[in-house]
């Protein structure tokens, strides 16, 4: 794999720590302004929402921009961002931190995939893609305690700073090591938006919203759910964490190799087995080693679903693939807001923290039945007759 691509995956790890780690230091951060832990988990809710509200505007204000010159504009604004929070002396001020931050997370993610399956041969597109996602993926592993030790000990703002010496660390590489492609020629940016209006592309949408987002309908309530139904202690939950962070790394490589090799087939078995996975863990989640083992397999599942769902995405998009990427990245965290509520709901209502897996389960089988429907519309495409005999040979579109 190219050197730019590790510059990629630093930029991606830095992202992924300043999203995930505010959840270690929400008592920190309450006492510090004064405020409540729900008031203070607000910083979570706004960074996600920062990011599905920000990733298509800033790619559009960068249409005209080279790729690496974007990259690096949004390597300066997440630095920015980081910075306004270490120093933020209220939690206004904080939260302005955190949206500024996440302005730059759906463009980046969006330009760099892009970027990273451009600098490979066509069929590892996918396999460079889940190279830069590995940066995401080991801020759950090492980032977020790493960061939430480090709060701890030296006060949360430290963390804040650490993060923004992360963002630097990843500018410098992205100017040292990632190429400067030119600018891939379009009609304007009104043209490359006219992709949106294809329902192929938003098909390819829906599924990331549903998939990715049925992983968060459990994941968000993993701690009360670890505690209260599988009887660990709270001590464990962050040793458990870790463990879902190992299966994030392990499924984000090999959803990469699935996708480079057959698309669609990797969708279809990827989310029939996170549909499986999530109804399963509703029955696991009351032991401790089933709910452990059950939990390494949603994040290997989970995440093994990123690459072929971005792939989706870009081969559905091939006239504005920037654009589309852009759009996706904040799909995924509309989905991850979307689940998040819906488990709530169902809390709420009384059925137990095991339930958010059934609405985890119910979303992806949900995402599975789209990827064939669009595997069905790829093949009338193509002239092909949608038969059964034909149902898991579909050609990788990449």
């Amino acid at each position: 794999m190219p050197l730019a691509l590790l510059a990629l995956a630093i930029g991606a790890f830095g992202i992924g720590t300043t999203e995930f780690v505010i959840a270690g230091l929400l008592p920190e951060v309450a006492a510090d302004f004064d405020v409540s832990i729900p008031t203070a988990g607000w910083l979570i809710s706004g960074y996600a929402l920062g990011v599905a509200a920000g990733a298509l505007p800033m790619t559009v204000l960068g249409a005209r921009m080279r790729r690496k010159h974007l990259l690096l504009l949004l390597m300066v604004v997440f630095i920015a961002g980081n910075a306004i929070s270490a120093l933020a002396p209220s939690y206004a001020v904080m939260m302005t931190g955190r949206i500024v931050a996440a302005f730059c997370h759906g463009a980046f993610f969006g330009i760099g995939s892009v970027v990273a399956a451009d600098l490979v041969a066509p069929n590892k597109r996918a396999s460079a893609i889940a190279f830069m996602f590995t940066g995401l993926t080991l801020a759950n592993v090492l980032g977020v305690p790493m960061g939430t030790f480090l709060g701890q000990e030296f006060g949360w703002r430290s963390t804040f700073w650490a993060v923004v010496a992360l963002g630097v660390i990843g500018f410098a590489g992205i100017a040292a090591l990632v190429p400067d492609l030119p600018r891939v020629a379009s009609g304007g940016v009104l043209h490359e938006l006219r992709v949106l209006r294809s329902g192929r592309v938003w098909l390819a949408v829906a599924m990331t919203v549903l998939g990715f987002g049925g992983v968060f309908a459990s994941f968000t309530y993993v701690a009360p759910m670890m505690t209260e139904e599988a009887g660990f202690s709270e001590g464990a939950v962050s040793w458990l964490l870790v463990l879902f962070g190992a299966g994030l790394v392990l499924g984000n490589l090999l959803g990469g190799r699935f996708a480079d090799r057959r698309l669609m087939l990797s969708l279809y078995v990827l989310l029939g087995g996170l549909t499986v996975v999530l109804a399963v863990f509703t029955v696991t989640a009351t032991a401790p080693v089933p709910a452990a083992v059950t939990l390494f397999l949603l994040g290997a599942f989970g995440f093994a679903t990123v690459p072929p769902l971005q792939m989706r995405v870009l081969d559905s998009a091939a006239a504005a693939p920037t654009i589309a990427s852009a759009v996706n990245i904040g799909a995924f965290n509309a989905g991850n807001a979307l689940a998040a509520w819906l488990g709530g709901v169902v809390i709420s209502a009384g059925y137990g923290y095991t339930a958010p897996n059934w609405v985890g389960a119910l979303m992806a089988f949900g995402a599975l039945l789209l990827a064939v429907v669009a595997g069905r519309l790829d093949r009338l495409r193509a002239g092909e007759r949608p038969d059964v005999a034909t149902a898991v040979r579909v050609p990788t579109p990449c």
